[in-house]
């Protein structure tokens, strides 16, 4: 089994890579990269970053251009890291490619942090991915869920089941 990742950047991506006047967060290197290097995988993986940007900055034109990445990948198994602002737009987008499972997962604190969410929510990515039908799904807070079946609960920040 051969799973594909793509970057676009958001939280789950940020660091502080200045050691001096730097307070500011920055999209650096695929967190996934530095996840997998700690699993030892036993399927084939390959690792794309399409942009590198905040979720908000995340324009069509963007989505346009993921959405062109997906589509023309031989492989049909591929996870998206992205920010949790905009992900049920790309979402969206990413819908009408058929044939292909597509999760979108990210992260509520940087990968970097030690107390991050990114390593839980890419390890359920994975599984998941493994047994899913084709289709676009969210990978957030526990839960995989079907993308037109979830909405964001703007208080908790939490993605559920609508």
């Amino acid at each position: 089994m051969k799973i594909s990742f793509i970057q676009t950047g958001g939280t789950i991506d940020k660091d502080y890579p200045k050691t001096t006047k730097g307070y500011a967060f920055e999209i650096t290197t695929p967190a996934i990269e530095r996840i997998l290097k700690n699993v030892n995988p036993t399927f084939e993986i390959e690792i794309f970053s399409a942009f590198k940007k905040d979720s908000t900055e995340i324009t069509d034109i963007d989505r346009e251009y993921l959405y062109k990445i997906c589509n023309e990948l031989k492989n049909d198994k591929i996870v998206i890291t992205h920010g949790t602002d905009t992900m049920l737009e790309t979402a969206e987008k990413l819908d009408a490619i058929k044939n292909k499972t597509i999760i979108i997962t990210g992260a509520m604190r940087p990968e970097k942090f030690s107390d991050s969410d990114a390593s839980f929510n890419i390890g359920m990515a994975i599984g998941a991915i493994t047994i899913l039908n084709p289709g676009v799904y969210i990978a957030m807070h526990g839960r995989v869920l079907f993308w037109k079946n979830c909405d964001r609960n703007l208080e908790t920040g939490q993605f559920i089941k609508n």
